[in-house]
């Protein structure tokens, strides 16, 4: 029951995807063969576009589902010809908007990825800067500035949460890691003690934090099940008694770790351009 899904779009793709994608998630037993085409801003790259789609029709006799942000009332008219479903979220919510506000849409393509503000745009570079001088551990000199810390032993996701909330909503985001020399004797360490009220804490399952640590180190006493467990109970046993905040990140996404983190800790979404 496998169907193909087009995110086509005149700019980056980026907003069709994440919309798409948002939608798809709700249909979990169905398996999606997902296609990202973007700039198709000539008829030319639409003409090509269609192709594709057809294609996938005659492979499947299925239609395929193509979630799309056309500016150009034209090429969206084209597309319309093939034999996909089409699915376009700027003329779903442009038309209504331009009566509400009682003004036409500039229809200027990229728009919602461009650099609109450039003080919010450098704001965001130095957040992904200051989570890089403060990754694992080092750059604690730097952790007066910091919004949050992010705590927790090895692979448990630290650094690619810390690097999500920096580059998406500009956060000066920090992280600590706990090593097996901590072990089994954990507590939290003096560096972090006046910074209690920005930390928060990140934990996995065993079994995940097994696969993930073999993958990295086979055959290892960092990969064994057996440290695994006794790391994240050290871990858990810590945050409890500290009362830090803190959340399993095995069956999350890096989009709601990084929201769940910013809700339990008051943070601002900041705006970015």
């Amino acid at each position: 029951m496998q169907r193909t899904v087009f995110f086509i779009s005149d700019g980056t793709g980026i907003t069709a995807e994440a919309i798409g994608q948002s939608l798809l998630s709700q249909f979990e037993n169905i398996p999606f063969n997902c296609v990202t085409i973007p700039y198709i801003d000539t008829i030319e790259k639409a003409q090509d576009t269609i192709k594709q789609i057809n294609l996938a029709f005659d492979e499947t006799n299925e239609k395929p589902l193509i979630f799309a942000t056309l500016v150009n009332p034209k090429i969206r008219e084209y597309l319309e010809q093939s034999h996909g479903l089409l699915m376009d979220v700027f003329n779903a919510f442009l038309n209504p908007l331009e009566k509400e506000l009682q003004l036409k849409s500039s229809y200027t393509i990229g728009r919602s990825h461009a650099v609109s503000n450039y003080e919010h745009y450098q704001n965001r570079v130095s957040a992904v800067n200051f989570a890089l001088a403060c990754d694992d551990g080092i750059g604690t000199k730097y952790y007066d500035d910091a919004e949050v810390i992010l705590i927790g032993i090895s692979r448990s996701g630290k650094t690619p949460t810390s690097l999500y909330l920096a580059l998406q909503f500009g956060i000066l985001a920090a992280n600590y890691p706990f090593t097996s020399d901590d072990m089994p004797n954990l507590h939290l360490p003096e560096i972090l003690l006046p910074f209690k009220k920005k930390l928060f804490g990140l934990t996995i399952n065993v079994e995940r934090l097994h696969a993930i640590r073999a993958e990295r180190r086979p055959n290892s006493t960092y990969s064994s099940y057996k440290q695994c467990e006794m790391e994240i109970k050290a871990v858990e046993t810590l945050y409890r008694r500290n009362q830090i905040p803190f959340i399993n990140t095995t069956t999350f996404s890096i989009e709601e770790i990084a929201t769940r983190i910013m809700a339990s800790l008051g943070i601002q979404r900041k705006t970015l351009g």
